[in-house]
């Protein structure tokens, strides 16, 4: 259950529920096979599948949440295709063209007919709330994942104010500063492999792994004014993963000794336990070096007051 990604979030007057009512108010948005005429539904599911059966994992101030994603999936193209036959035959069979809103009303009834034939896609988002730091972390490969999940915990809660996690110094700005300095990188950050740099004007994106990029051909690129908008990292053995300048933390890859502690941990053949340790191992792991990175980045945006821990 390792994360890949993270969407990182900050929690504001976040409300105060023990586990009991927490897990009542997710089965009340509990995950349900998409109706007939559903194009899509986001519910809360078990994190740990069939053999669960609590939605919430809560252990040491760290809670593990998970929804279930399901879409119909209907090409347009499909869609097309059948609008501009069935237009094709009232056509000919009545000899003058459709008008424009004749053709969206055929499209609707042809959706309306197609949907519930199409093929659903199920997509598992996991969601880490951190008690103590007054965090969220979400699990997908993108941010619009992310907030629709944060909706669905919204709705779920009545009311919770979450903004995304922002810091005093903009990260592509120090991700280009210490790629152009390296005696400014942190004592514990190693720099990846793979970098992507923009550039002012229409000169476009460059993207570039497996090189050096402390060679000359990256500085040269930076002297000319590109800056770093993701870049591969690593928190000397402990985390590793493409920084984007959104914060956006991709390709998550945790060190070996945590992987290693979590091997070695007793428990049983029981997959249910086996996700808490290997979650709590996790969410201390990200917990932390979340902190590490913001002190790299000049520290929290916002008032003190914002930023202190309960």
């Amino acid at each position: 259950m390792w994360f890949k990604h993270l969407h990182l979030y900050r929690l504001h007057d976040a409300p105060e529920l023990d586990a009991a009512t927490l897990e009542e108010a997710l089965a009340e948005q509990a995950a349900r096979p998409l109706g007939g005429q559903d194009p899509r539904r986001l519910g809360w599911t078990f994190p740990g599948g069939r053999a669960d059966t609590s939605r919430l994992h809560e252990l040491q101030g760290q809670r593990l949440l998970s929804a279930l994603r399901q879409e119909r999936l209907l090409p347009a193209s499909v869609v097309k295709e059948e609008v501009d036959e069935r237009a094709a035959e009232v056509e000919a069979r009545e000899g003058r063209k459709l008008r424009r809103q004749e053709k969206i009303t055929l499209k609707e009834q042809v959706v309306e007919e197609l949907l519930p034939r199409a093929f659903v896609r199920s997509q598992k988002i996991d969601l880490w709330w951190d008690t103590r730091r007054r965090l969220v972390g979400v699990n997908a490969s993108s941010r619009t994942r992310a907030e629709e999940l944060l909706d669905l915990l919204r709705e779920t809660l009545g009311s919770l104010k979450v903004t995304p996690l922002a810091t005093q110094v903009m990260p592509m700005r120090a991700m280009t500063q210490w790629l152009t300095d390296p005696a400014s990188r942190p004592a514990d950050l190693v720099v990846g492999d793979q970098v992507e740099l923009k550039a002012k004007g229409d000169d476009g994106v460059l993207r570039a792994r497996q090189v050096d990029l402390d060679s000359d051909e990256i500085q040269q690129l930076l002297e000319s004014g590109r800056q770093a908008s993701k870049l591969a990292v690593e928190i000397e053995g402990r985390l590793s993963f493409v920084l984007h300048d959104d914060l956006a933390l991709k390709s998550l890859r945790f060190g070996d000794a945590l992987i290693d502690e979590a091997n070695a941990s007793d428990d049983g053949d029981d997959a249910l336990l086996r996700l808490d340790t290997d979650f709590v191992l996790m969410a201390q792991a990200l917990g932390e070096n979340t902190e590490r990175l913001i002190a790299w980045l000049g520290g929290e945006a916002g008032t003190a007051s914002d930023t202190q821990a309960p």
